[in-house]
């Protein structure tokens, strides 16, 4: 299913829509778009490929229409007053160990969490996601694998794969590297939005493990790694490269049962004193957080060399997820998911502490 905001690229072909439309034989004196670097036959048999994974992702929701056509449609009449939620996000330089180490599943796991968390903070159910593929050359089992991991991640949420794209660009994209991009949708009651205007100084902040570095940091992690010269194993690798966790079981257990729910906070690319930062500028807000330390072995062998500053500046810190609540409902917030813990409480200082 191709983006309808518009004629697809040159060298794009969808690759969720059959098409029985391909250029005719070119006369033998002319050029072909093969020679160019661009096998449309080889990108259309892709579809039957995935076909079936995309299918999975329609069991607890369905499109409203045919699916495969030039955009997805998705009726909003269950809700009332429903609100619209959108997130983009990618992978990041994460792609690069995670191709050169065969983790492609993962990579395709981190581009769904990375786009999901997001609208999940807002209170929103995931409804929709689209995927952008940019290769150099089409590579149907690699193209097909990172599917396979988005798919897994967009079946555990109820969010449909409802289109796509990939972009065969022989010149553009270097031999052997892979470009994700994600879109996610997500539709709410009006009255159910998460409002971060509603955190009161002494609340408290409630965090939820991380798998690891989720996918963000990694041009430093790759840089300590080749600076330093550290010897990881596949296992430790495999460690290292986990996928972006999904806080979906979390967030629905927080808005059912946490009547003071004040806001939700992904942790990515800033850590911790950022992304809490974007929620407590609406009252002028701080807060004072102590934090454990980060349990996991392969982290520590690379945090060993980065310092410490930059590290809280960069990771999640062993916590991707941290929601705010009030006091009273602390111990509810610490039922909503595993090895959640409380990291402090909100203050008047207008910053946020780590120690």
């Amino acid at each position: 299913m191709s983006h309808s905001d518009g004629p697809m690229p040159d060298d794009a072909t969808s690759f969720y829509t059959e098409s029985s439309k391909h250029d005719s034989a070119a006369p033998a004196e002319g050029h072909t778009y093969k020679q160019a670097g661009v096998d449309i036959r080889e990108a259309a048999s892709l579809v039957g490929d995935i076909g079936q994974l995309v299918k999975r992702t329609q069991k607890q929701r369905q499109l409203a229409g045919a699916f495969g056509l030039f955009a997805a449609a998705y009726d909003l009449g269950a809700y009332k007053h429903p609100v619209i939620v959108t997130g983009c996000d990618g992978v990041g330089t994460k792609i690069e160990l995670l191709l050169k180490h065969d983790l492609l599943e993962a990579a395709g796991k981190d581009l769904v969490a990375m786009n999901v968390n997001d609208v999940l903070t807002t209170g929103a159910d995931p409804i929709l996601f689209l995927d952008y593929v940019g290769i150099g050359r089409l590579d149907k089992d690699k193209i097909t694998r990172c599917i396979a991991g988005m798919v897994e991640y967009l079946e555990a949420c109820g969010c449909i794969l409802a289109g796509g794209e990939t972009a065969e660009m022989p010149g553009m994209v270097a031999e052997g590297v892979i470009e994700l991009s994600g879109f996610a949708i997500g539709a709410a009651e009006k009255k159910d939005l998460i409002d971060p205007t509603t955190i009161q100084r002494g609340d408290v902040l409630v965090g939820f493990p991380s798998a690891g570095f989720h996918a963000n940091g990694f041009s430093l992690v790759r840089r300590v790694i080749e600076a330093e010269k550290i010897e990881l194993t596949a296992d430790e690798y495999r460690t290292l490269l986990l996928p972006t966790r999904l806080y979906h079981v979390e967030s629905s257990n927080l808005r059912k049962n946490v009547p003071s729910l004040r806001a939700m906070s992904h942790v990515t690319g800033g850590g911790l004193p950022e992304n809490l930062g974007r929620l407590l500028v609406f009252g002028k807000h701080g807060a004072e957080l102590k934090l454990p330390r980060w349990n996991n072995d392969v982290v520590q062998k690379i945090l060993a060399h980065v310092d410490s500053k930059d590290a809280i500046h960069t990771f999640n810190m062993g916590f991707g997820w941290v929601a705010i609540v009030g006091p009273e409902d602390a111990d509810k917030a610490l039922a909503c998911g595993e090895g959640a813990v409380v990291l402090g409480t909100i203050d008047g200082s207008g910053d946020v502490k780590i120690s």
